[in-house]
Parts: C-alpha cells; structure tokens; sequence
C-alpha cells in the first residue's frame, strides 16, 4: 500500500469520529447550530408554510433622535430647495438651509437611493416592498408609490432619471451576489433593455445620465468582486446612446467610481482612493483639468460586492455651483470654487422607526475543560502506519493509530502550526508556523524532542516537503500574509 492510500484511509477512518482535545486553559467553545436550508433542492411545502406564517408587519417600534447618519445618498430637488436622502430604510427630505427632516416613507420596507425626477414632483428609489428588491415611484404631492420593475429576485441600485422625465436608468443584477449592469427603461415599466452585457463578467454602476440625454456615464470593473482585491478596481467609463460604443474616461490607481454630473454640462465629480482615504476629484469636461474636491470623506466599498454601489449618491445643486454629499455622519454643500470651504446642512430626525421582531433565543456555550473538535485538518499518517500526526485549534498532536490518544508535541508560542509530514524514516515530523514575528519551518521528534527551526529567516512557509534527508518548501515574503 502507498504513502497516498494510506493517509486516505486515514482520513476516510476519521470521518465520523471526533477527536477529543483537553484544553489546559478551559477555554469555551461554541456549538454549532444544524444547517439551514443545506438541501440544496427546491423549497419544501413546510419551508413554504413556514415562510408564509412569518411576520410581515412590524412588531415593535424603535426611538430615533440623532443629527448624525452614514452612507446616506442625497439628491437635490430641481428647485434647489430641497434635499432628500435615505436613513435606515426609509426616505426623508430636509431644506437645503438645513432644519428637521421630514420622513416620506416608512415601514420595514428597505427604501434607499432615491433622484428626483427632472419636474420635482416624483423620486424614483429602490424598494424590497414587494419581497426583493425593485424600482419604485414615490409622487411627492401624494405620498401615492407605484411598482416600475417586476420580479422578486433581481438587483437593483443607483437609479436616476434621463433629462426627458420619462426614462429611468440604473444597474440590474440577475441575482443577488453577481454583477449588475446598467438599464434603461420607461417609468411606466416594461422589461426595459440592457445597455452593456459584454464581456460575460463585466459589472456597470452608477449611472449618470448626461444633459443632452445622449451620455450614459459609469462604473465598469470585471467580476462582481474579488477576494484580497488589488488596484484600481474600477474605472468610469461612457456609452454613447446614438453609436452604441462606450469609452473609458479615467484610469487612476485608486478606481474611480460614482459619476456626477454638473446640470450645465461642465463638471464632472466621482469617488476615488488615495492612500488610505476616499476622496472626491472635480473634472473640467471642456479641458479635462482636474483637482481634489473635497478629501478625506466616506470610506467607499471597493473591498465588498457594492450593493448600495460603491460610494453613496450625491448632487449637484441646480446653478451647478456646489456638490452636495455625506460624509462624516453629516450632509454638505462643497463648493465647486476652488479653496471655498464646505458648508453643512444640518437635519435631525426624530422618529419611531418599524423594526421586525428582536430576535432573542438562548445559546448553549459548552465550558467543560474537554470538548470535541470539528475540523481535524492535515491529517498525515506514519510510513509504517502505527501513527498519525494532525493539527487542531492550530497546534500539532501525534497519535497511536487509529485509537490512541491524542498527545500535544509542541507546545511553543507559534500562533498556528500547520502542515506536518513524516520523514520518510518516521524519525521527524516537518511542519510550518506563523508568529507575528513571522513563519518557519520545523522538524522535531514524534515524542516532541529535538525542536529545531530549519529555516533561516522569518517568512510565510507552506507544503514542507521531504527530500530524503532536506526539507523543502513554499517561501513568501511575510508581508503577503499580513497583508
């Protein structure tokens, strides 16, 4: 029998059985709830029933008092006195001068994202009101909503209005965790149509609509989004209604996201990173001139998939003069005048906000000094069979198979060990660690003498190997797993 199917047998004898680990410090742990939904299959009639039984009203409500709000997006009403924006679900308007906000809509509905129309009397705003997320119509006059997209199991963010008042553009998304697109299509429904698809995996957002009505500016990026994301992520790009061909506009290190565009047709506002911190940059469309319009201000979401975009909504005012956004926990009017300071508009809210039933259930938390391991990785069974090395809870143990007990082999400082396998003598046993101070590569005695570090600098090892009597393995710089 080989080396392979011996450690497969092992891991195969493992399976089922649980392997119990005496803690010295007594530390609790945690036990697992059974899975939900883990079928993977069509929902059964019960799940069906049970879905149809919960609460769909609010069960309690909660006290909000507070001048304050994060990732709120804004907008600016065609007259320039107004300013609507979203808070925890529902929509509110506030005077440009600033003053108590007013709540327009309200329930356990998740409203947000909200443009008013070109003639001021509606705002078109993302609702999951009808069970999954939608464009809705909000007439002002009223308070009367109206249903624009159907189906309950798109995506929706960003909308805003073409100049004309009766079309709507924004990004749909086929699913809740892929990549949404821009659309467009008219305030009284209808399918609507998709302006740009291809390549499979690109991702659009933050449409603005030039105007003339002619322009369609972005964001576009590949893939909804990526793990350990590096630089630049996004970048604007403009679709030409009249060709159908689409141009990028920018390509900083840092993305660029979120187009705003001045009514006069001159500027040009979106996010970006620098360093550490979000700002905002100003461009002359006639010269292509550009500078720091306001800098440091809300942390955007690159590092998430973005499902409320990837930096809030924000407005210019109707004489193209001050961009209006939030950042800090506060709504501002930024000068677009070079060196102007930023000018706040204060609100307050005070309301009893919907909120569904707490969820409240007690939680069983073992804290006996022993207690089962759920996941026994790097499984490594001896050249002669008769004993298996593993790690749990990030240390090394060594066993007599299959029904020893476990024993700890070393019990130094490192923060994880990882990796073991045997020499091919069975006299040592090669692993990996990590420490703050860095990682290395170890061999010692299965009885757990004759530590020794083999490596000679602190880096990120991985997969040590033997090679008769040498050990080798994976090296990266230590930064790579910091980082």
């Amino acid at each position: 029998m080989t080396q392979t199917d011996r450690t497969w047998n092992a891991l195969r004898s493992l399976t089922g059985r649980a392997l119990g680990i005496a803690l010295v410090t007594g530390l609790p742990s945690t036990r697992a709830p059974p899975p939900v939904g883990a079928h993977g299959g069509s929902d059964s009639a019960r799940e069906r029933s049970e879905r149809a039984t919960l609460p769909r009203g609010p069960a309690r409500s909660i006290a909000i008092d507070t001048d304050e709000g994060s990732w709120l997006s804004v907008d600016v009403s065609p007259d320039g006195r107004t300013v609507v924006f979203d808070f925890l679900g529902d929509l509110y308007t506030v005077p440009l001068s600033g003053g108590d906000a007013t709540r327009i809509t309200s329930g356990l509905a998740f409203d947000n994202q909200p443009r008013y129309s070109p003639d001021g009397a509606h705002v078109v705003f993302v609702s999951d009101r009808s069970g999954g997320d939608n464009l809705w119509l909000l007439e002002l006059a009223t308070g009367d909503t109206t249903q624009v997209t159907k189906g309950n199991g798109n995506s929706w963010m960003s909308p805003d209005w073409a100049p004309d008042g009766d079309y709507l553009v924004a990004s749909k998304g086929e699913t809740r965790l892929g990549t949404v697109n821009i659309w467009i299509g008219h305030r009284d429904g209808g399918s609507g149509q998709t302006l740009r698809d291809e390549p499979s995996n690109l991702k659009t957002n933050g449409a603005a609509v030039s105007p003339d009505g002619r322009y369609v500016w972005h964001a576009e990026r590949r893939n909804s989004w990526d793990y350990n994301a590096q630089y630049p992520q996004y970048q604007l790009a403009v679709y030409d209604r009249e060709t159908g061909e689409t141009f990028t506009r920018t390509s900083r290190y840092g993305s660029a996201f979120r187009p705003t565009l001045s009514p006069d047709g001159r500027w040009l506002v979106y996010g970006t990173r620098f360093e550490t911190e979000t700002g905002l940059r100003i461009r002359d469309l006639a010269s292509g001139d550009e500078r720091w319009l306001a800098w440091p201000v809300q942390r955007d979401d690159q590092e998430s998939i973005g499902d409320r975009d990837v930096y809030p909504g924000m407005s210019f005012t109707p004489d193209s003069r001050e961009v209006v956004a939030s950042y800090g926990g506060k709504i501002w009017r930024v000068p677009v005048a070079e060196g102007a300071e930023p000018i706040a508009v204060p609100f307050r809210i005070r309301e009893q906000v919907a909120a569904g039933p707490e969820v409240d259930f007690d939680y069983p938390i073992e804290d006996t000094p022993t207690f089962t391991v759920r996941q026994i990785p790097h499984a490594r069974i001896s050249p002669d069979g008769a004993r298996l090395a593993f790690t749990a809870l990030d240390d090394l143990y060594v066993m007599d198979f299959p029904d020893g007990q476990p024993r700890l082999i070393d019990g130094g400082s490192d923060i994880v060990q990882a990796n073991p396998v045997w020499s091919p003598d069975g006299q040592w046993i090669a692993y990996a660690t990590w420490s703050p101070e860095g990682g290395s590569v170890v061999r010692i005695r299965p009885d757990g003498g004759g530590r020794q570090v083999v490596s000679d600098r602190p880096a990120r090892y991985q997969q040590p190997a033997w090679s008769g009597d040498r050990i080798v393995a994976l090296r990266a710089p230590g930064r790579a797993f910091q980082e």
